[in-house]
């Protein structure tokens, strides 16, 4: 379910509230079912499974209608615990969910990936420009710039430090509360206009394979994780 981009909505709404939670437009089971018509002049589509075919439609009267039906027909065939052996994604039912557009007038939204081991936040992952020429800052909980950067490779460090979202102490709140029980989860959340909204919840962050430099980071990180005792 926390995996299921529409199903973790629920859990979501239950843990934190619906004030949250982008709305939804529509949820369809293949892209031939899509309802064009009912569909606003500015939206999102993007399967529930599948984290890299996200179609944006700023604008409806010049929309590549024919574009997105590929891309989200190529999306149809991602399946996350066959590239990258994430059991999560083994058995989600595949649909597609159009929701609603969400700007604060920038080109791309900022991403605030949170960190965090056993249920606490420990770094936020701020991710900007992702569509033009992307960059990534980690930041610890007082907001204080960290050294280490990761997990793309050709992103490095803005030129200009990004300042700390207005919100950033209930930010801190939210991703505590949504991952409270697990060992590691990454908690994304948005500031839009001032106002916190969720994007997902991710367990392995480049399937467990990624790296952040400098490299003695991966150790540091990695030894944050505790799992469970099995009997």
């Amino acid at each position: 379910m926390m995996v299921d981009k529409y199903e973790v909505k629920k859990y979501v709404a239950n843990v934190v509230g619906e004030e949250y939670i982008i709305p939804t437009l529509g949820v369809w089971n293949d892209v031939s079912e899509i309802d064009w018509e009912m569909l606003p002049s500015q939206f999102v589509l993007k399967w529930n499974h599948d984290s890299g075919s996200i179609v944006i439609c700023r604008d409806k009267e010049n929309f590549d209608k024919e574009g997105a039906i590929k891309s989200l027909q190529f999306g149809a065939k991602v399946n996350g615990f066959w590239y990258g052996r994430e059991w999560p994604y083994k058995n989600v039912r595949p649909r597609i969910i159009a929701e609603k557009f969400m700007s604060d007038g920038e080109q791309d939204l900022t991403d605030y990936k949170f960190f965090c081991f056993n249920g606490e936040p420990k770094y936020c992952q701020v991710i900007k420009d992702r569509h033009t020429k992307e960059t990534i800052d980690f930041f610890d909980m007082e907001w204080v710039h960290q050294e280490f950067v990761g997990l793309n490779p050709a992103a490095g460090p803005a030129a200009v430090c990004p300042p700390k979202p207005v919100k950033y102490e209930e930010m801190q709140t939210i991703a505590k509360k949504l991952s409270n029980g697990l060992p590691f989860s990454r908690v994304d959340l948005y500031e839009i206009n001032k106002e916190i909204y969720f994007g997902e919840i991710t367990f392995y962050p480049a399937s467990g394979i990624g790296l952040f430099t400098p490299l003695e980071y991966n150790k540091i990180l990695g030894d944050m994780i505790i799992l469970p005792n099995k009997d």
